[in-house]
């Protein structure tokens, strides 16, 4: 109770300016949509996270490491923005030119925590191929029999970073010549006695060739598991290459 002799005060007023601190929920709301939103914008544009799909990758993406079904990789874009194309001896991620993968690997993570996690990029997708990108558009690629060399506008390539010793550069499949169209890749699996790429493809349709606008982005590294954990850079195999005729 306050005395009656007491100076009357009065309440000072709220100073202009200050605003009234938000409810910890709205902050916690706005910081979660803040984060959502630049998971995405990194994914889209940046950095995204991918799955190995199959053996076709193995013995090793480069430099020895073991690459095997499953194992987690990182693609970055920017390499590929302004202009920029995919270059001989990159490892690029791409969609499914249309009947590579079986439908089951095609269709990429099932559950619904994994499919929230793909769509921010924080879990690796599915439903895409990664290939050693061999022939770029004007090139000559081709293999005289199973045992190769594989050459690249009749320059023969040695392979001998990312394939291993004694491995037959042209197994399974045997020889081929192929011209690639502007615009378009010619991909081939490290494991190249377990990996369906352009030359199993060579009577579809596209016969064999990867449109450059199905590449997702380039293979930086192997990020998992973490003993193999590696980064990835271009073989010096592909240097020397003579432009194509």
């Amino acid at each position: 109770m306050t005395h009656p002799d007491a100076p009357f005060q009065e309440k000072e007023p709220r100073r202009s300016g200050e605003k009234k601190s938000k409810p910890l929920w709205l902050e916690t709301l706005v910081l979660l949509v803040v984060a959502l939103v630049l998971a995405i914008g990194i994914k889209a544009f940046l950095i995204q996270a991918f799955y190995i799909p199959s053996e076709s990758m193995e013995p090793g993406l480069q430099g020895g490491a073991q690459v095997k079904t499953d194992d987690r990789v990182l693609v970055e874009k920017v390499s590929y923005w302004g202009g920029g194309s995919p270059q001989r001896g990159d490892v690029v991620v791409f969609k499914d030119p249309g009947g590579w993968l079986p439908a089951s690997e095609d269709d990429g993570p099932s559950g619904p925590i994994a499919k929230a996690l793909t769509f921010v990029g924080l879990y690796p997708a599915g439903g895409h191929l990664v290939k050693r990108v061999i022939g770029v558009g004007g090139d000559t690629v081709s293999c005289s029999g199973t045992a190769g060399p594989l050459k690249v506008n009749g320059h023969a390539l040695a392979e001998s970073s990312y394939l291993p010793k004694g491995a037959q550069p042209c197994a399974t499949y045997g020889a081929f010549n192929v011209h690639v169209p502007d615009g378009s890749l010619w991909v081939m699996g490290d494991n190249r006695g377990d990996s369906a790429d352009s030359r199993a493809h060579q009577d579809d349709p596209g016969h064999g060739f990867v449109p450059t606008d199905l590449v997702v982005g380039k293979v930086v590294a192997l990020v998992w598991p973490l003993g193999r954990a590696t980064i990835l850079h271009r073989p010096a195999d592909f240097a020397g290459i003579p432009d194509p005729k």
